[in-house]
Parts: structure tokens; sequence; C-alpha cells
């Protein structure tokens, strides 16, 4: 719990000879690149980018920001391809000096599941990651959050009406006549609008086909900050890239999806507290990525931060015919339960990364049918649940026992179809038929226990993702069965899962916000794989966050990096040289999430260099294409490399370490001086 970083990862750039522009750190993320660089007296600066058969772009101004002597730009709507940057600065009106970037590669958004299905494209681009033809984009900042005004038809005649604000042209939307594709880009840390509906934007699209709206944060710091988003009665609709945080509206999700959704996708999103709510479950806030009375559902690459309830999935469908969701590449980082847990839906559950949960993982009632597939789960409780049955009721124990046990208000039960799944640590699971089974981990007879495992089952494990779940297969409660929707190929689409143990990797990678967005927070596992609890001093950094509010982040952050806040300890990451940290954090586990660098090269090595602020002094950096570190730190000190689950593969008192050894895969890097501690996070590609 204990390390709060609010920084930028970044990596290095060369400048061009001469230049009197010097940029800093840059790279090509998904379907986007960026860049940063010092302030050299310009008045502004103008961007361009080239690649991919384009010269010379102009990118909007408003993509342009600066954070005290420190610019950035981030560019998206970029297909997967090879892109260069170059920055111009502007005097008195005019261009002068410039620099651009090495070739920066950006890959392309991942596209699979049901969100997708039927030749749909959700959002306001087009599937190449290009804006569709005619889309609009408006941009929303703390300043421009009232005043944004768009013309939109609001009649069948298309008679157009200036509407303000960007709930005010969400209103005018919901008229079900506009049908020019919509991208609102929220830049910044944006609060509470004068307009929100009960606490929330409101997209209500009037249940028009032909209506295509994205709302999209820009860079790693885009955060909705007080107020949630709500979706009804819309189809063909985009959330990403976006930090929620704080909501304190009537409703009281981060993001949910009410009823009448179609082709929904919301992805690469941060999900953070909201307010404490009137319910005891409520202390870490509500729902935070909610879906009832909707259908072509695709939710994927989202960083859920130690979240209550994260994914309530169904109401009162009372079917599970024709309600289709996907989760997939979501990374669980210490939630709490629903991930989801299921009402009636079909549900494919693959490649996420459910990483110390204090309570259980995936959850199936009232005739769900979930397909869980190769997933990770390390320190997840109890993985799968199926309600009144299994673990549900023995709850680890040896007898079974409804009326003390049971998750799921005592609903009947649904099935789960597992395959390929990955399991570590303490967990209890109990798969269908089987004469053993793992009680926190220990291998258990079923006998000595006194269960049937035919009857009560956790889940129905398969040895390929094409096996059906027999008909003679019934929930305890209920009777119900698997309906096989995931073999079914008139419903299932086409996708390639990862194995687990890559998906885990990749989701690390990922999920969340541009580059893992600015807050950076690292969890003791010790402590909050088993808890449940509000973590106090997390809830304290969200509460007192700032941001860049549309001219420079407050003074209390560094200039080299977009935002930080300071909390007490000794381990310092390297975004921030003022970073503190308590005692505790040293002894901390290393497969922390919060390490400062995210890896951002790619696999053909073209975005070379991953360093940690060395332009500004820091003391080591990482060197992809050589796979090299290079340490630059005073004094004694030791280097440790150490594998995501805590293992450790290498030391070191080498100014230079040769990583050529190690196996593809994320890492964690720490340097050990006199009187602090460093560490970041490398991806090591493949040879």
């Amino acid at each position: 719990m204990k390390c709060l970083v609010i920084a930028i990862s970044c990596l290095g750039l060369v400048a061009v000879a001469g230049a009197q522009v010097t940029l800093g750190d840059a790279g090509g993320w998904l379907e986007s690149a960026y860049a940063q660089w010092a302030s050299d007296g310009s008045d502004s600066y103008n961007v361009y980018y080239s690649g991919n058969g384009k010269s010379n772009v102009k990118v909007d101004a408003e993509l342009v920001r600066k954070y005290g002597s420190t610019w950035r730009v981030d560019v998206p709507g970029l297909k997967a391809g090879d892109y260069t940057l170059k920055v111009v600065g502007v005097k008195g009106g005019k261009e002068g000096a410039s620099a651009t970037t090495k070739t920066l590669s950006v890959k392309a958004h991942d596209r699979s599941g049901f969100a997708f299905a039927n030749g749909r494209v959700p959002g306001a681009y087009k599937a190449d990651g290009t804006l569709k033809d005619g889309a609009v984009v408006l941009y929303i900042t703390e300043s421009t959050k009232n005043t944004v005004t768009m013309d939109v038809a609001t009649s069948s005649k298309g008679t157009k009406t200036t509407c303000k604000s960007f709930q005010g042209i969400l209103n005018c939307y919901k008229k079900g006549y506009e049908t020019t594709p919509l991208d609102l880009r929220l830049v910044g840390n944006v609060t509470d609008s004068d307009s929100l509906v009960q606490g929330d934007m409101v997209i209500d699209l009037g249940k028009s086909e032909t209506s295509y709206v994205t709302v999209e944060g820009v860079g790693p710091d885009a955060t909705v900050n007080g107020w949630g988003i709500r979706v009804k009665n819309a189809q063909n609709v985009e959330i990403r890239n976006l930090g929620i945080m704080n909501v304190n509206s009537d409703e009281g999700d981060n993001v949910g999806l009410q009823q009448n959704n179609q082709y929904v996708w919301v992805h690469n999103c941060d999900f953070f507290y909201g307010d404490t709510g009137s319910d005891k479950d409520q202390v870490k806030g509500d729902g935070a990525l909610d879906c009832k009375l909707s259908t072509y559902i695709t939710f994927s690459y989202n960083h859920f931060w130690d979240n209550g309830k994260s994914n309530l999935l169904g109401l009162k469908e009372g079917t599970n015919d024709g309600y289709y969701i996907t989760y997939h590449h979501n990374w669980y980082d210490h939630s709490d339960s629903r991930h989801p847990r299921v009402r009636y839906y079909s549900a494919h559950v693959y490649n996420n990364y459910y990483d110390g949960n204090a309570k259980y993982g995936a959850g199936s009632t009232l005739g769900s049918s979930v397909f869980m597939e190769n997933n990770y789960f390390r320190n997840c409780k109890y993985p799968m649940l199926t309600s009144m049955q299994g673990t549900d009721v023995y709850a680890s124990g040896t007898k079974r026992d409804p009326t003390n046990n049971g998750t799921f208000s005592k609903e009947a039960g649904g099935t789960i179809k597992a395959y390929g799944n990955h399991f570590e640590g303490s967990y209890t699971f109990i798969p269908y038929g089987a004469t053993s089974y793992k009680v926190k981990g220990v291998e258990t007879t079923a006998a000595s226990q006194g269960i049937n495992t035919s009857e009560d089952f956790d889940a129905y494990v398969v040895d390929s993702r094409s096996a059906k779940v027999p008909s003679t297969v019934k929930s305890y409660d209920g009777g119900n069965t698997y309906n096989n929707f995931d073999t079914d190929n008139s419903v299932m689409y086409s996708y390639k899962a990862d194995d687990a143990v890559t998906a885990r990797d990749n989701v690390v990678r990922y999920a969340g916000r541009v580059q893992g967005g600015d807050f950076k927070w690292t969890f003791d596992n010790s402590v909050d794989d088993a808890s449940s609890d509000v973590n106090q001093p997390l809830k304290d950094a969200l509460v007192a966050y700032k941001g860049w509010n549309g001219n420079v982040v407050p003074v209390s952050s560094s200039s080299s990096t977009l935002a930080s806040s300071s909390s007490s300890a000794p381990v310092e990451d390297l975004s921030s040289s003022s970073e503190k940290s308590s005692s505790s954090s040293e002894k901390s586990s290393s497969s922390e999430k919060a390490e400062s660098s995210s890896s951002a090269e790619s696999s053909d090595g073209t975005d070379a260099l991953v360093v940690s602020k060395s332009l500004h002094g820091e003391p080591m950096r990482y060197i992809a294409r050589e796979s090299r570190l290079e340490i630059y730190a005073a004094g004694q000190f030791r280097v440790d490399v150490l594998r995501m689950d805590g293992t450790k593969v290498l030391s070191s008192a080498s100014r230079v370490v040769d990583l050529s050894g190690l196996r593809a895969g994320v890492y964690v890097v720490r340097l050990t001086m006199a009187g602090s501690v460093r560490q970041m996070k490398i991806f090591k590609s493949a040879p």
C-alpha cells in the first residue's frame, strides 16, 4: 500500500543536430504517439506527424500541453505503423527551430469481443484506429467543459441546434437525428460540470443505430474526477483512456451501462475508488464498471485499483438468450469481488489478470453461462464461484452450510466452464467430478471433506476450448445448465487468446491509460492480498489528486513529471526524485504494480531506449535493443532483477548489467543505494 507516485514513464529520444528544441521522452503506444521536450523560450509549439503514407500532418493545438518547464504532445487516431513527430518552436507567430523524434512504433488496439459482432465498430474511430469520415472532435478541459458548443441535428428535417456543454451536446444527440460521429476528448483533470445529470455524464442516444460516440482521454493524465458516466438507450459507444475517481453521483458507478445498450466498448481505463456510499459494501464506492440489460459488450484492458465491487453483470433479464458480453485483458489489481458477478448473461471471460483478490474472482448465478478461459490467478481467494454450491457453501470448511455461507444472496446457480486458467498462491477451487481439489492452495481429497464434486463444484473444467458442457451438468440450486454459446459459430466471434502467462504480461504492460496512467501506487501484497478494507493512504491520495487543469500542474509537482504528490517512504520511484515512502515499502513484494517506468519498446526494437528520466540525472536506464542496464549511481549500490511473481533472477554490483540471458517478459529492476531504493518495470523482448 505504501508508495504513491504520479508520474510519466518514458522513452529516450534523439534530437536533430543543432536544433534548439531539446526532445526528452517519446514513444508509440496503442494507436497513439507522444513526446516531451524542455521549454526553450518559444511562445508555443506546433507538432507534426509523418508516417504510414502521410507527411507533416499538423496535430490539433489542444493536444500540446505545458507542465511547468516541460511540454508534452499526445497524438491519438493513428493506425498501427511507424511514425515520427516533429516539434517546432513558435515565437512571435513564426515557426523557428525544430527537432524530430526517431521512429516510433504504434500498435493497434485489440478489437476482440462481442462489441464488434455483426460488423459493428463502436465509437468515432474506424477499425484501423483512424477517425471515421466526417467525425467531429471536441476538446473538454476544466475550462471548456461548460462552454464547448456544437451544432446538432435535432429534427427529422435536419434542423440544427447549437448545443452547449458536453452534456448539452449529448442531450441533443439523444433525439436520435444526428449521425455525425462524435469524439469527446478530455484533457487533464476535469471535475463536475454544471450540466451533469444527477452527477453523471449521460450518454443516451435515443436507441439510434446510426449515432457513433467516443469519450476518450488524451495522454496519461486525463481524469474524470468526482463524476461518473452512465450509458443507456445507446449503440455504437466507445469509452477509453480515462482515469475515473472520487465519483459521488446518485448512481455511484464509475461507468454504468443501464439498459437498452448494444455494441459498447469500454477499454484502457483506470478505475479508482468512488465516494463512500450509504450501504456497508460501498465503502470504496459503488460499482466500478457495471452492465445491465445490455448486449454485445466488450470490456477490455481496464485497470481496477482495489475496487470493492468491480463488475456487476445482469439484473432482471430473466434469460441468457441474446445477452452477450466479453471481458478480456483486464487487471483486477487487489480489487475485492465481482470480476464479474453474473446473472443470466452469456459471458466470455478470458486473458484477465486476477491479482491479489481478497473475496473472489468470477461468480455465476441465475442460469448464467460463463466461459473462463486462460486467465491468470495470483492469490485470488476463490477464483470461481457458482452460487449455492461448491466453495460458495463450503467456504473452505468441512460441512455444506448454505445457511451461513453463500456469497450471492442465496440466488440459484449458473454454470462456469473453465479452460487453460493458471492458479498460484493461496486459493480454493473445486472442479466438477474431481477426486481432489485445492483448499487455500493445498491439495485435499474430496472424500475427506465429504464433498460430492458432481453436485458441489465451482466450475466444469475442460481439456479443450471447443469442448461442450453436457446437459447432465446442472447447478445444485435451480437445475440450470450451460448453454454452450462459446461453441456456437452463429454466436461467437473470431479471436486469439494468449496463454495465461502471456496474458498477464500483456495486461501489466497495456491495461489502463497511456503508459499506465499518471497515478502510480505500490500495493503491499503481504497485506493487500487478503484485505478488503479501504486502503486509507490510497484513498487520501485520490481525494488529494489535482492533476493538470488546462495550464500547468500544481506547484508541488516536479517540472520533469506531469504531476507528483509525496507520501512518506524511503523507496523512491524513478519518476520523481522527491517521492518518499514508508520503511516497510522496501520490504514489500517485488510483484508490486507501481514501478515507475513502464516499458514501451516494441518487439522489433524500434523504440529501443527505455529510461526513467535519465535526461534529468536519474541513476539507471534500460537499453532494450541491447538487453542492457546502465547504472549511474554514486557510491556503493546493488541491482536486483525480479520476475513479477517476486522471484529474484539476477543480482549485480556492476555499472553495466547484461540481461540478454533472461527470457522474454516483464521484470522489476530494483536499485539499492545508500539511503534510498529506486525501481522500475521493464519489458524484455524475445531475441
